[in-house]
């Protein structure tokens, strides 16, 4: 049992190595980065429309969200940061896209 011990944190108990959501979710982190390549900006931009979609049904206070879109010889490169106004929505948001 002692070796169960060694290996949780501090902030977690000796039964279960549970760990406080608080440990986890400090709203540090609200900001959620997706990219791909795409084949032409048409698809890319599609693809940005289906995620801000899916941002606005998760966001309590307006998202905000930074999409660039890049020409690459293979195609489109779009990138996108997702900041929202907790950290809960960023993971709901990004459990969303799996």
């Amino acid at each position: 049992m002692s070796d169960a011990l060694n290996k949780c944190s501090a902030n977690e108990t000796a039964a279960c190595c549970c760990v406080d959501v608080g440990t986890v979710m400090d709203n540090s982190d609200c900001t959620a980065s997706w990219s791909r390549l795409f084949d032409d900006r048409q698809q890319a931009e599609a693809m940005l429309a289906t995620l801000t979609e899916k941002a606005r049904g998760v966001e309590s206070e307006p998202c905000e969200i930074n999409a660039r879109f890049t020409d690459q010889p293979e195609g489109v490169l779009l990138d996108v940061d997702f900041t929202f106004s907790c950290q809960a929505e960023t993971l709901i948001f990004q459990l969303g896209l799996r």
